[in-house]
């Protein structure tokens, strides 16, 4: 969805959803890498913080209309599911 943003927010915004994005699943995996469970806490914690900077990352675009509506709206929805979903696993090690 940013390939079609302004070439001047190449390295800006643009640069800035992709790695929000592909740190996502990427802390998630390098998590479940680890050996302790206090660790892959961690790992969760930050997927959490990214799925949720690309949440408001896909707010701004919207806002300065570098997205169109449906796909910010489809993007925001899918951002607070991956958000929610690390919310609730992290809660359920909590109760362990």
């Amino acid at each position: 969805m940013t390939s079609e943003f302004p070439t001047s927010e190449r390295y800006g915004l643009q640069s800035q959803m992709r790695r929000a994005a592909i740190s996502t699943p990427t802390n998630i995996v390098e998590g479940c890498a680890r050996e302790g469970e206090g660790d892959y806490l961690r790992f969760l914690d930050i997927a959490f913080g990214s799925s949720r900077e690309l949440v408001y990352l896909t707010s701004l675009a919207s806002r300065l209309s570098f997205l169109k509506e449906r796909e910010g709206k489809e993007l925001t929805e899918l951002g607070e599911r991956v958000a929610g979903a690390l919310a609730s696993l992290r809660r359920s090690y909590g109760r362990r």
